[in-house]
């Protein structure tokens, strides 16, 4: 995974009023911490931050005008409830080398085995633990063949190289099930009893 390079300022004032005028000025109010530092108040760029939180546990180099580079992941984002634009955003600080946990995508590919049968998805997503500059983007796994009652835990799925399971092994990820046999309709034979 490569890294973003996006610019952002410190940010002096604070509260809802400077947060909306950061807005308006195509900037995203956010806060910065990790490894013991203090919290650092930014305010990002908005359309780069944007484009970079399409990918899952982007990693972000920011160039904090006056205070240097820090290289982060987003930890928490926040979104206006009606035009779904970001209106906060909260970075974890990585260094390079050191592991961090996240939750990666789950991905399926190939078909089932033939019949009817049904795909049950348990968990979209898994937690792992990987080093911070080499986060997945998701896990894939095949599906090819399973019929009902086959399933797939965690420890089946494959990782890829510096990737670890941050969860119990035996959690059911996915499951295949047969499909449910519909009641007969019952008919009413009030005229055949006679």
């Amino acid at each position: 995974m490569s890294e973003v390079k996006l610019s952002a300022e410190l940010r002096t004032t604070f509260g809802k009023g400077s947060a909306r005028q950061a807005r308006r000025d195509a900037m995203v109010p956010g806060v910065i911490y990790g490894h013991g530092n203090d919290p650092k108040h930014v305010n990002v760029e908005g359309h780069g931050l944007a484009l970079a939180l399409r990918t899952p546990n982007v990693l972000i180099s920011l160039d904090i005008a006056g205070d240097g580079t820090e290289l982060v992941i987003p930890k928490a984002v926040q979104k206006h409830p009606l035009k779904r634009s970001i209106s906060h955003v909260d970075f974890l600080i990585v260094k390079k080398g050191e592991k961090v946990t996240v939750e990666v995508a789950v991905v399926t590919e190939g078909d089932l085995a033939p019949g009817n049968n049904m795909l049950e998805t348990l968990l979209n997503t898994i937690t792992v633990e990987a080093e911070a500059t080499h986060i997945p983007t998701e896990v894939t796994v095949s599906i090819a063949g399973l019929e009902a009652g086959a399933s797939i835990h965690a420890k089946d799925l494959v990782l890829p190289a510096g990737t670890t399971l941050a969860v119990d092994g035996d959690t059911a990820v996915l499951q295949v099930v047969a499909p449910q046999a519909e009641e007969p309709a019952a008919e009413a034979a009030e005229g055949d009893e006679a």
